[in-house]
């Protein structure tokens, strides 16, 4: 599907979060995805994660997380970028990425192309936490989280650990782990499963034998073969989300 791409400035009180907005051509209202990046910012990979959605005849869009601290925040996979990103990351907090993910939300909701009631989100590494945070709104019917660390550990900023608001979720839950991710112990998969079955969320959690960022093609840990079958069980998703 033909798409075309934009820088877009989504306001949320006193801030103008930057965000790469990727959308199909054709007439017609589409589903929403938003994007949440890894601590690299919205770089390459992020925006090409987008573009391939939108191909799939989605709106995508994936908002700067990091705009308070580092607006245009676009780094590589490095030692140092690593350091950095995950300066910024320390920086967030729960209430703004969730106030963030509202944002895009009533910005999606503005768009003449935009199918109402039809939003997912998925996030990559620390995107991937963001994703579980945004569960928690009602607008957001699917959520697919990528490796994202931590969960069952922490919550940006500070207090009890993102696996704690389980019980607010209100849509579907994918999550995508390798078991041999030194940031993600199997047992932590264990217990994110064991939450959203306790509180009876609707879900799948899928299991590869591989590493961290394996859905990146620009990282040493990127698998085809479990990118590929991940990306397959994300359309599938949003396909039943959006039914």
């Amino acid at each position: 599907m033909e798409i075309r791409t934009s820088t877009v400035h989504i306001p949320n009180l006193d801030l103008q979060i930057e965000a790469y907005l990727a959308q199909p051509m054709a007439a017609g209202t589409y589903p929403a995805v938003i994007v949440f990046q890894e601590v690299f910012g919205v770089n390459a990979h992020i925006r090409e994660v987008t573009e391939r959605i939108a191909q799939e005849g989605y709106l995508a869009i994936a908002p700067a997380i990091y705009q308070r601290t580092a607006p245009g925040f676009d780094v590589g996979y490095n030692a140092a970028d690593l350091e950095l990103g995950r300066y910024h990351k320390d920086q967030t907090t729960a209430a703004q990425l969730l106030s963030d993910t509202t944002a895009t939300i009533t910005y999606l909701q503005t768009l003449p192309n935009f199918k109402p009631g039809a939003i997912a989100c998925l996030g990559f590494c620390f995107g991937g936490h963001v994703a579980y945070l945004a569960a928690t709104l009602p607008a957001i019917r699917a959520t697919a989280c990528f490796y994202g660390a931590g969960i069952a550990t922490f919550t940006p900023g500070g207090g009890a650990p993102t696996i704690t608001r389980t019980p607010e979720i209100q849509g579907t839950v994918y999550g995508f782990f390798g078991t041999r991710d030194p940031l993600i112990p199997v047992e932590q998969i264990d217990q994110i499963e064991a939450a959203l079955a306790t509180h009876q969320i609707p879900h799948q959690i899928y299991r590869y034998p591989v590493g961290h960022g394996f859905f990146c093609n620009q990282r040493p840990d990127y698998h085809p073969e479990a990118a590929a079958d991940a990306w397959m069980q994300l359309q599938q998703l949003w396909r039943t989300a959006f039914a």
